[in-house]
């Protein structure tokens, strides 16, 4: 642009012609000559940056696939160049990370099958500690509940459990650090009483127990963070209304994009669909007589050799 208004003084003051203007100043003649055109993604743009106001701390995916859902027929690569151009990239620490082996986690194939749960800590406003639990379902990513107080101990963290338990019936198996909550004899004792089976991680490797620990970071990426919270009773409104959010409205990369909510009612009509439908097999309790008919009497020979039509028949000595 300096460049064209260099050539445009020039032609205006000293009285010269746009070509001698262009090569005195080495400017092409079609440069000064463009006219730029509209910009076709100026709505886009305009939604993508009110998306990317309202959830800062989400990455161009999660913003595309929110355009999507408002109807927008945009690829993801045009919303990236635009999230680019506006420096609306996601500030991410990089740490480096040994390479150890770790144990398998179980191949999840169904909701309920495992739960996660660990503890997230943060503070108030006015400086007393705030401490989180925070219970997930492995394979929906559901999160089933966020229990918000100043302190935890096992006896409350049974009290959650029976309350998600209650709504959605007992797990297979819930996946735990080494923490004294999870560890204590009453926590132990109250899961056999249950039938539930506790997996606890080895000490030092959050990594075994992944599910959760992702969660945890957009947990506190996008509402700790995020948020102050004048007390108790504000800190539990508006981590709940985060969690709403969450299953309800924010889209999950490992789901194809779909909410946790979705998902989970994806695999509720799966399963309701395979119980309705019955399995084509013959019944226990089958008339053989007319099969039994093709094959001769069974009465036995009268030499009491072999039974009539079940062997050649008997000749006699």
């Amino acid at each position: 642009m300096s460049a064209r208004r260099d050539v445009a003084l020039v032609m205006a003051e000293h009285g010269l012609a746009e070509r001698y203007a262009c090569r005195l100043l080495e400017v092409d003649r079609s440069t000064y000559r463009y006219e730029p055109r509209p910009d076709r993604n100026a709505k886009l743009r305009e939604a993508l940056l009110l998306l990317a106001n309202q959830h800062p701390r989400y990455g161009y995916r999660r913003l595309w696939a929110l355009l999507i859902r408002q109807g927008w027929q945009v690829d993801v690569k045009r919303v990236h160049r635009l999230y680019k151009a506006e420096g609306l990239m996601v500030r991410r620490l990089k740490r480096k990370r040994l390479i150890t082996a770790v144990a398998l986690n179980p191949l999840l194939v169904r909701p309920n099958q495992e739960w996660a749960m660990d503890f997230v800590s943060d503070a108030l406003t006015t400086g007393r500690a705030l401490r989180t639990f925070t219970l997930i379902d492995s394979y929906t990513k559901e999160s089933l509940a966020i229990e918000v107080n100043t302190g935890i101990s096992s006896r409350q963290v049974t009290r959650v459990l029976e309350r998600v338990i209650a709504e959605r019936g007992v797990p297979g198996a819930i996946r735990c650090d080494n923490g004294p909550e999870f560890t204590s004899l009453y926590f132990i004792e109250w899961c056999k009483d249950h039938g539930v089976s506790v997996v606890h991680i080895q000490p030092g490797k959050p990594v075994q127990n992944s599910h959760v620990e992702s969660f945890n970071g957009r947990f506190r990426d996008e509402c700790l963070n995020s948020n102050l919270f004048v007390n108790l009773n504000d800190a539990r409104k508006k981590i709940e209304a985060w969690r709403n959010e969450y299953n309800g409205e924010r889209p999950h990369s490992s789901l194809a994009y779909r909410t946790p909510q979705e998902f989970a009612n994806i695999c509720s009509e799966l399963t309701s669909r395979m119980a309705a439908t019955r399995p084509d097999r013959p019944s226990a309790e089958v008339d053989r007589t007319p099969v039994l008919a093709g094959k001769g009497s069974l009465t036995p020979c009268p030499d009491g050799h072999a039974l009539a039509g079940s062997a050649p028949p008997c000749t006699g000595m």
